[in-house]
């Protein structure tokens, strides 16, 4: 679900987030339009937007964990997890955590990857959030709700900065898990997908 579709149509605020994302053509391949964040990290007004947002959606949900997906949702985790009153865990990739981990692979719109986490880092039946920046294909998200029920959590929800606009049409499922969306990508170009 988009942030528009739940409440926030007409909020200022989401206009802030889009115009603050740089859009990179054919990046990290032809036909693919990356959605930058690292141009709305540097607008602090928009960058609060983003975390004031996720904060008054699940402040009241009982989340004792958000889980950010490597690398761009360790920036969006952590001030929502100390914001909500929850413990963040990093979803990360291979070699990366010390200790006992489970890993999943998964699909991009370019290529596989692979996230693991840590085994110590779950308690049986913990409230997740999973965050990331983006949603394409839904293939790092299911990934990451693969792994955080293998560690025994009860993943709530996943939330995104930016999901393609085939997330709002409900043609993607996340393994039966809802998304919660801010933005629309910028200049989006079907050869994305």
């Amino acid at each position: 679900m988009f942030a528009v579709e739940n409440g926030l149509q007409g909020d200022p605020r989401l206009k802030v987030i889009s115009d603050a994302i740089r859009v990179i053509p054919h990046f990290p391949k032809t036909g693919i339009m990356f959605q930058d964040i690292t141009t709305l990290l540097l607008d602090p007004v928009a960058f609060k937007h983003v975390i004031d947002i996720f904060v008054d959606r699940y402040k009241h949900m009982h989340i004792s964990l958000v889980a950010g997906v490597e690398a761009r949702g360790f920036i969006f985790g952590p001030p929502i997890a100390l914001a909500i009153g929850a413990k963040f865990v990093p979803l990360r990739k291979p070699g990366k955590l010390p200790g006992r981990v489970i890993s999943e692979e998964y699909e991009l719109e370019y290529g596989s990857d692979r996230l693991e986490i840590s085994v110590e880092a779950v308690k049986y039946d913990e409230r997740a959030l999973i965050i990331d920046d983006l949603v394409a294909t839904g293939g790092t998200l299911s990934a990451s709700i693969n792994l955080l029920e293998r560690a025994g959590a009860e993943v709530v929800e996943c939330a995104c900065v930016v999901g393609v606009p085939k997330f709002k049409e409900g043609q993607c499922k996340l393994k039966g898990k809802p998304l919660y969306v801010l933005v629309e990508p910028s200049q989006f170009d079907e050869l994305a997908l």
